[in-house]
């Protein structure tokens, strides 16, 4: 028997989900109002990703739609870098729709902590934005994942498996548009925008569509990360997703990149880049998730 709309659970990772819809379903907005895609992003991309990435090479990346944007080979190590966080892939594909990478169950990777020793999950909501925290590194847990980063859309798109490998899912991540750099350390910048999708493998063609994180983006107004204005526009951008790609399955949910296998030589654990900026995201910390 199927949970009906409006159910809520916890995901793996901790994050309240609330199942909202089904694809090929009329879908109900989450934003109180209508705005534009453009003007979403105008709001959310305020200059706060220069500071959070802390490296000048941020300076030189080209936004992923640009006819300047470098291109990534297939089998290339690349960084996918989400402000503090820094994560490692391998290419598998890079073209005029995006950018698609495999991630390697062990692939290195970088990012904050609670400075007291907690997991992020295990720090209550009001004060998830607000405690001191430090770098750590740590490797991709469980099966590897497709992820895609369609050109110039503010969202990533990632097929998780099970430990069988049948498809489990795919997470539809909330993101500023990619820029992209080449270079020492080939990268793609973004940030996290931290409401997401996830749209469940099972029931074809009538998938239940699960809205995360929803309480933790009202968190992240109440203690400063973003502005009741910028947090309706991720709300709008959740519902431009569904429109978009979603409620009609398009690409890239209908490319079989659930299905999707790598090779051995793709399915090397991939490692973070003996470089200085890496040497230095290492030592940064702060006292608030605002801060560092």
């Amino acid at each position: 028997m199927r949970l009906p709309l409006g159910s809520t659970d916890v995901s793996e990772s901790g994050g309240t989900v609330t199942l909202v819809s089904r694809t090929g379903a009329e879908w109900i907005p989450v934003a109180a109002h209508p705005m534009a895609l453009d003007e979403a992003v105008r709001l959310l991309d305020d200059g706060e990703q220069r500071r959070t990435h802390a490296d000048p090479v941020f300076d030189e990346a080209v936004l992923s739609d640009s006819p300047d944007a470098p291109r990534f080979a297939p089998g290339q190590a690349i960084l996918w870098r989400y402000g503090r966080y820094i994560e490692t892939a391998r290419v598998i594909r890079d073209d005029d729709c995006g950018l698609v990478v495999w991630i390697p169950s062990g692939s290195e990777r970088l990012g904050p902590v609670p400075a007291d020793g907690r997991a992020p999950r295990e720090v209550p909501l009001d004060e998830r934005f607000s405690v001191p925290w430090v770098m750590r590194e740590s490797t991709w847990r469980g099966p590897g994942v497709v992820r895609i980063a369609p050109a110039g859309r503010p969202w990533s798109v990632w097929f998780f498996r099970r430990a069988d490998g049948t498809p489990a899912g795919a997470y539809v991540n909330l993101e500023l548009p990619h820029r992209r750099a080449d270079g020492a350390a080939p990268a793609i910048f973004s940030r996290d925008l931290v409401l997401d999708l996830w749209i469940d493998a099972e029931h074809s063609g009538s998938e239940d569509v699960w809205l995360k994180d929803a309480d933790e983006l009202v968190a992240a107004v109440d203690q400063g990360r973003l502005t009741p204005q910028q947090a309706e526009a991720v709300r709008a951008i959740a519902d431009h997703a569904v429109q978009e790609f979603i409620a009609r399955g398009t690409w890239p949910l209908d490319e079989g990149w659930d299905a999707w296998r790598p090779d051995a030589t793709m399915d090397d654990t991939v490692r973070l880049p003996d470089i200085p900026a890496i040497d230095d995201a290492r030592r940064r910390s702060g006292s608030t998730s605002l801060e560092g």
